[in-house]
């Protein structure tokens, strides 16, 4: 399997953080394999926290939360998790980032660390011209379709395992939206699911990840605010 993985300079952060980004499609069980090896090794001293951006072939993965009722059709793999949430899809055109980080180092502020992701990926889906936001109530990063309703753009479902994080977002670039039918995704059945090419947004996987790294040091940021947060209690 051809991947590639890349350290970025310092100056994107005060932190060490390890960057690897997939220019192929990664088997959700290899890479669930790989983040709990991570996330072991983070907890020991033994590695440095890494974020690691990829895509999957077609799989359903089930959250702690998942209902059996929300399998509408399970047309591809399904694989139970130990992330948050319900039934998701992940495939060809949906870019995922791993998250894993130590919290322990920056705060212990489980709620912070899933807003400050929500805010990184809004942030970035900005730079393409795209309106998204968080919704009251309901997992998820949202935005307005093509027919005016809203829907919904990217998903979010994390782990954190003795205050290391596992798992963490994805966002729809151009994947087969026929795929979410599957599925009730995250549980959510009023709203549908839509993607930047869907909104006439051509982005590639590599311009995504370009952006997001830029955008980094404000998620990276919120982090350290809830740090030094913890720090004056």
């Amino acid at each position: 399997m051809a991947s590639h993985a890349q350290n970025l300079p310092q100056t994107l952060s005060a932190s060490t953080l390890e960057w690897r980004r997939e220019a192929s499609l990664v088997p959700y069980a290899h890479a669930l394999k790989a983040m709990e090896t991570r996330n072991n090794a983070i907890t020991t001293g033994e590695a440095e926290e890494q974020i690691w951006l990829l895509e999957h072939p077609p799989v359903y993965t089930a959250g702690t939360s998942a209902d059996a009722s929300e399998l509408v059709d399970p047309r591809f793999d399904v694989v139970e998790t130990g992330r948050g949430g319900r039934y998701t899809y992940h495939g060809p055109g949906q870019r995922v980032g791993y998250l894993m980080l130590d919290l322990g180092k920056r705060g212990k502020d489980v709620r912070c660390f899933v807003h400050a992701i929500e805010g990184w990926v809004i942030d970035t889906l900005c730079d393409f011209g795209v309106d998204a936001w968080r919704a009251e109530g309901r997992v998820g990063i949202w935005c307005e379709d093509i027919d005016g309703r809203e829907a919904k753009i990217g998903a979010i479902g994390v782990r954190v395992r003795r205050w290391v994080t596992m798992h963490g977002f994805s966002v729809n670039l151009d994947p087969d939206l026929s795929h979410f039918s599957g599925i009730v995704p995250c549980g959510i059945d009023e709203f549908g699911v839509t993607s930047l090419a869907r909104l006439g947004k051509s982005v590639s996987a590599h311009e995504w990840d370009e952006a997001l790294i830029k955008r980094a040091d404000g998620f990276l940021g919120t982090l350290e605010a809830a740090r030094l947060r913890a720090c004056r209690k």
